[in-house]
């Protein structure tokens, strides 16, 4: 049976699906990370298009219930993260995803299909 979390961090994988975010990958980062349990990361082509992914993962989350806890960043810089305590989206330019290596960071943690 799946989390509340991870099926919060579905529901943002697939509200960035229906904008067209690239490459959107959950890790489950339970047995590896004491900070939250699943990061979402999304990559998106411009700062335009950050904000609209931004946009519609805060309005699909916050239909469930659950408002960000935190935020930081902006379109502009490359990289928004959006903080929904067990569930941390990372909404991210190509050239700042490849830069900081998320996924290989937390190499250990498995992938949510």
């Amino acid at each position: 049976m799946a989390s509340d979390y991870e099926a919060l961090a579905r529901a943002a994988r697939a509200a960035a699906e229906s904008k067209k975010g690239i490459d959107p990958v959950i890790l489950d980062v339970r047995g590896v990370s004491g900070v939250t349990d699943f990061y979402v990361l999304v990559t998106g082509t411009s700062g335009p298009h950050l904000k609209a992914l931004d946009a519609v993962i805060s309005q699909e989350l916050k239909g469930t219930g659950r408002a960000a806890h935190r935020s930081t960043g902006a379109p502009d810089s490359g990289w928004i993260v959006r903080d929904f305590l067990g569930v941390v989206v990372h909404l991210m330019t190509a050239e700042m995803r490849q830069y900081y290596a998320i996924e290989e960071l937390w190499g250990d943690a498995p992938r949510v299909a």
